[in-house]
């Protein structure tokens, strides 16, 4: 799996469904961090949740609630017909399915993903997940309106052919970029790809998600990591304007067909 929001909307899916138990999503959720907690993420949220207040500032001052009272926050906030989890993959220019000018908006972008829960058009919950201590995640917890999506998520046989085609892509980019040759202690390129993807390894999936969604997620995995090696500049490489404006055109396409394909697989029914 490839964030912790991607992990909790999945697993909370199986689980609202009466597909696993709660202490499946717990397990799922500890693979990513042994310590978790959760804390609102604004004064409205601090409010109906009576949950601690996080602090930027200061992450150890609150540890927040247990991880446990997450599920009671998901199990409150799809209380209404029609509620929905949905994961959010947000980055600076493109921050589609976001509630603009909200608090929750403005944390998942700085984080990259998100989950919202509840009903659109109305008053929700937002969740954004940060990283205090390399071993520790705290879950925030926010009060945002649920936007209307206009986008719908790519069908999965179209996601799952762009995910083949981004392959064969993102191989190309890697070897035009040349970046794995220099500075990479004589490591190949397959090595440090195969690295990338190691983590990836102990995420599992529910057993309840389709065949199709869980092969367009790890294919995904796999453009990811040849594109985060090819972004890799040695130390010694000079890098000018010109260089780094022409790689973030020819690999921001793949990040985006990363994203589109990601979603519409986690939202799989």
């Amino acid at each position: 799996m490839s964030s912790p929001s991607a992990t909790l909307t999945v697993w909370a899916g199986s689980w609202l469904a009466g597909r696993s138990a709660p202490d499946d999503v717990l397990d799922a959720l500890r693979a990513w961090a042994p310590r978790q907690s959760v804390a609102a993420g604004d004064p409205v949220a601090g409010g109906h949740t009576g949950l601690p207040w996080a602090s930027d500032e200061e992450p150890d001052a609150v540890a927040g609630a247990g991880i446990m009272v997450l599920l009671k926050v998901i199990r409150e906030a799809l209380s209404g017909d029609g509620a929905q989890v949905r994961l959010v993959l947000p980055v600076p220019g493109d921050v589609r399915g976001l509630p603009v000018g909200s608090e929750f908006a403005a944390a998942a972008t700085e984080a990259g993903e998100g989950l919202l829960i509840g009903v659109a058009g109305h008053a929700g919950t937002g969740l954004v997940p940060v990283w205090t201590d390399e071993d520790a995640l705290q879950w925030r917890v926010y009060a945002t309106p649920i936007p209307v999506t206009a986008e719908p998520d790519m069908p999965l046989g179209e996601a799952e052919y762009s995910m083949r085609e981004a392959v064969r892509d993102a191989a190309d980019a890697l070897q035009h970029l040349q970046t794995t040759r220099l500075g990479s202690g004589g490591v190949g390129p397959r090595e440090l790809v195969e690295a990338e993807l190691a983590g990836h390894s102990k995420h599992r999936y529910p057993d309840s998600m389709p065949l199709r969604a869980r092969r367009i997620l790890d294919t995904a995995d796999q453009v990811a990591a040849i594109l985060t090696v090819a972004e890799r500049e040695p130390a010694s490489a000079p890098t000018s304007s010109s260089v780094a404006a022409a790689q973030e055109a020819l690999l921001r396409p793949l990040w985006n067909a990363i994203r589109s394909a990601r979603l519409a697989a986690v939202h799989a029914r």
